[in-house]
């Protein structure tokens, strides 16, 4: 009896580990099957087109499953963000906020960005017709973004009260970063910078869950 009460604690941390396991290996997976497929698709221009475009065509199907694996990662990576920050300051929220994230993710896989900018092959060039399904991924993904930039200054609030300086000061930074880079997509989309910018921004905050999960679950 005493031996099994002594392995009791040991499972809600090994679960605790696994699920922020998920957040170590999201942005990486996420990054590595989009480049390769921007690399590699035809007519598709890291400079003129999103990697939501990815979705479309063909072979779409392969950045949709990017999508909703990825998404179900970062979902689990909420879970476990609960767990390692309870109790403190953004125990509840910086978990509602990345599981948001998460859940746009599922929201764009279902509702695919219209086809423009010609892509896929054969698409007209231009903006191309406005349709409710590529609005709604538009106003799924914004709620997204918006959620996780919001998490990574939730994130930075509490290790400044904790004086952990370096990662409150990584947090803001990411978090303006993506806020710039959104704002730039949001009002510039199709121009070569706003493109590259929104692309490093989208990386820089996968990077940062990345790393804020690896710290966590090493202190678990």
């Amino acid at each position: 009896m005493i031996t099994q009460l002594a392995h009791l604690p040991a499972r809600p941390i090994r679960a605790r580990r696994l699920l922020l396991g998920c957040g170590v290996l999201a942005g990486p997976s996420y990054v590595a099957i989009g480049l390769a497929q921007a690399l590699t698709r035809e007519g598709f221009d890291l400079t003129r087109h999103p990697w939501s475009f990815l979705a479309l065509g063909e072979l779409g199907w392969i950045q949709t499953l990017n999508f909703l694996l990825t998404a179900s990662a970062v979902i689990a990576t909420a879970v476990g963000l609960r767990r390692a920050l309870a109790p403190g300051r953004g125990s509840r929220w910086a978990p509602i906020l990345v599981g948001a994230f998460g859940a746009s993710m599922i929201g764009a896989a279902f509702f695919p960005a219209d086809p423009a900018m010609g892509f896929p092959v054969g698409t007209p060039a231009g903006p191309g017709a406005v349709t409710l399904t590529g609005t709604l991924h538009m106003a799924v993904g914004g709620i997204g973004f918006l959620c996780m930039i919001a998490a990574c200054y939730v994130i930075a609030s509490r290790y400044s009260r904790e004086g952990r300086k370096g990662w409150a000061l990584y947090s803001r930074i990411t978090g303006t970063l993506f806020l710039g880079a959104f704002a730039g997509i949001a009002s510039g989309g199709g121009v070569v910078w706003s493109n590259l910018a929104f692309l490093g921004g989208i990386v820089a905050v996968l990077t940062w869950l990345s790393l804020l999960s690896l710290n966590l679950r090493r202190t678990a």
